[in-house]
Parts: structure tokens; C-alpha cells; sequence
């Protein structure tokens, strides 16, 4: 006797549509992990008369002056002070030596942060129920800046 071959019927289109659709969230993953990657190294905040902007960033914005409590800003060495660390993330990117976005404070409070140095950090309560933390190399130069501007 011969031998006989007998071909599997070949997968439905339903099969290829779910591994493009894998292959599709793989590739935005990867796009969004290469922006976060650059992002860690190309943010900077500018000071003008309109307020505070943060860019670069997929949490970068722009907080008006009226909103932030100048009053309140300090030089921060996050290293010592327990009271202002991040605690959870509730959106943002925490990776070793980089914290981006939101997150809930040890002190119960809400924090925008930027901080890529735990021993230079402007922080920057605001108005609108959250505190700014920003890693600069002169935090206090910042704030200075900010008050500057804010002076009538």
C-alpha cells in the first residue's frame, strides 16, 4: 500500500486576527516603554508669568501661578524626610531613580511628581489639593524664580 496524506484543514482567519492583535499590543508596549525610557532623561520645567510648566513628559502640564502656594515651598531632601516620600503610585512610572506622575504621599496627601534626586526636590503645595515635587538641580533657585514671577 501507498502512502496516504491528509492535509489539516487550515486555521479560520479568527486565528490570525487574535496574533495580530497580540503583535499589535506588543509593539505599542514596546513604543510606550521606549518613550518612557526617553522621557526619563528630557524633562524640564519653565518658569514664566503664566505659571509652571512641566514638559516632556507624558505627565508634564502647566500649573498657573495663581495655583501654587509659594508660601509653602520648600527645599526637600526626600532621603530625610519620610513625611513627603511616595508611598503608592495611582498613575504614574516609578522605576529605580526615576518617579513620574502620580502618587499618594506617606502623609496621606496627593503628589505630582518629577523626581529623578531624593536630595534636591523643590516641592510646591497647590491649590487644587495636590503638592508638586520636582528633582532640579537649584530647587531653590526654582522657587525663587517662581515667587519672582508671582510678585506683583
Amino acid at each position: 500500500m501507498t502512502e496516504a496524506v491528509f492535509p489539516i484543514i487550515p486555521a479560520a482567519g479568527k486565528s490570525l486576527w487574535f496574533l495580530a492583535v497580540i503583535a499589535l499590543v506588543l509593539l505599542l508596549s514596546a513604543a510606550l516603554m521606549g518613550y518612557i525610557a526617553w522621557s526619563t532623561r528630557h524633562v524640564s520645567c519653565t518658569v514664566s508669568p503664566v505659571g509652571l510648566r512641566i514638559q516632556g513628559d507624558m505627565y508634564g502640564r502647566l500649573i498657573p501661578l495663581k495655583s501654587l502656594m509659594l508660601d509653602q515651598a520648600v527645599t526637600t531632601n526626600l532621603s530625610t524626610d519620610k513625611e513627603h516620600q511616595a508611598k503608592w503610585r495611582t498613575n504614574g512610572v516609578g522605576l529605580p531613580g526615576y518617579a513620574s506622575g502620580w502618587f499618594r504621599l506617606r502623609n496621606g496627601e496627593k503628589g505630582l511628581l518629577f523626581v529623578t534626586d531624593h536630595t534636591r526636590v523643590a516641592r510646591i503645595p497647590t491649590t487644587e489639593g495636590y503638592t508638586v515635587m520636582l528633582s532640579v538641580s537649584d530647587p531653590g533657585g526654582l522657587i525663587n524664580a517662581l515667587r519672582q514671577q508671582h510678585a506683583p
